[in-house]
């Protein structure tokens, strides 16, 4: 009975102690990982940007939380695509100048539409692969973008910090504001943005530029195989997808 109690204990201590070194392994791994505070080197020229974050966004519906890839080859095409929390794809937008498609892959369906019509339906507001670029980069040199007119709801007006980067720009109703930058560089990192009917906190994590193209990632297949649905009927299957 002796023997057997201090097996049980050695046992049970031997559990501790794996334990213990495994929380060890996991604290050192969690300092030595690498911050993705700064970005890598801007090339001279950007094509395209990928990466990926997360959105909070709060409105008539309550608090709901997302995790999202972006891929933007500019000027006019991209992917954006939602995750829930097992890293599984909820949706994900194809952005092109002249037809964009939000496609469900789970229930196989899909609805077409603008780039802007897409956005607004997802977030409330609307804003085409340009604005969403921008206010990403900082940088705005759209002829459409005006700097100094105020007022005027199809305008942008912004304000700068004493290095020149915008810090807050608005249009109409809708404002965004950046809490943080990446490190040494115009990008955003950590903004926040308001709208009468919503309003949100996006958090950028990683940001990667003129990676190889990825042809998957705009492909059309689903065309021939998923079935067109009203936006109202997209609407319903989130619902069930939530």
């Amino acid at each position: 009975m002796k023997r057997l109690l201090e097996n049980r204990i050695h046992w049970h201590w031997g559990r501790i102690v794996s334990l213990g070194v495994v929380i060890a392994a996991l604290i050192l791994l969690i300092a030595c990982w690498p911050s993705r505070l700064s970005l890598p080197p801007l090339p001279s020229s950007i094509e395209s940007m990928e990466g990926y974050g997360s959105l909070r966004i709060t409105g008539s519906q309550g608090t709901s939380k997302i995790r999202f890839s972006f891929l933007f080859f500019l000027p006019h095409q991209g992917r954006i695509e939602s995750f829930n929390f097992l890293g599984r794809s909820i949706y994900y937008i194809l952005i092109d100048r002249e037809k964009s498609f939000f496609v469900l892959p789970s229930k196989k369906v899909y609805w077409q539409g603008n780039v802007e019509e897409i956005i607004s339906k997802t977030l409330g507001f609307s804003l085409d692969q340009y604005e969403m670029i921008s206010i990403l980069s900082g940088e705005w040199n759209g002829k459409e973008i005006s700097l100094e007119v105020r007022g005027d709801p199809e305008k942008w007006s912004f304000k700068r910090d004493e290095g020149g980067r915008i810090v807050r720009g608005q249009r109409g109703d809708l404002s965004f504001e950046i809490e943080e930058f990446f490190k040494d560089s115009r990008f955003a990192r950590l903004l926040l943005f308001h709208h009468p009917w919503i309003e949100g906190r996006l958090k950028i994590l990683q940001i990667d530029f003129n990676q190889p193209k990825k042809p998957a990632a705009f492909s059309r297949r689903f065309l021939e195989e998923y079935e067109l649905k009203t936006w109202a009927e997209i609407e319903k299957l989130l619902g069930n997808e939530n």
